[in-house]
């Protein structure tokens, strides 16, 4: 796990998993897998999913990258306060997940919340569960 700056501003963690290093085939598989993880959490809440590749894909003006052969988002929320309307600014919770031709990236946005980024790093290191 890599934690980056994104565009010199976002705070970002970064995973790389090779298929082989992995039993789940597709992008499909990793979003139901994160799904399964935020309904059993405690307090997280599933949003939905949202198919970055297609949308961007129909769109006229749309870019891929070349090497990019799906990508999904898993919306969720963690959120147990909601202390101000700032609070808003910071929330729902993403995680991306594309495919490459030999790997996954699986990427999201540092949360405000230590407990929010301490599941989300130990639901992405789980994706690699090959020995």
């Amino acid at each position: 796990m890599k934690q980056t700056l994104f565009q010199e501003k976002y705070p970002v963690f970064y995973f790389e998993v090779d298929k082989s290093e992995t039993t789940f085939q597709s992008v499909p598989e990793i979003i139901a897998y994160f799904k399964e993880k935020v309904d059993a959490h405690p307090v997280a809440q599933y949003i939905g999913e949202f198919d970055h590749y297609n949308h961007t894909k129909q769109l006229e003006e749309g870019e891929i990258h070349p090497d990019i052969l799906d990508a999904k988002h898993i919306l969720f929320c963690f959120g147990i306060k909601l202390p101000t309307p700032r609070a808003m600014a910071v929330r729902p919770r993403s995680i991306g997940v594309c495919e490459m031709a030999d790997h996954f990236v699986i990427d999201f946005l540092e949360a405000p919340m230590p407990a929010a980024n301490a599941a989300m790093e130990e639901w992405t290191r789980a994706v690699r569960n090959k020995d």
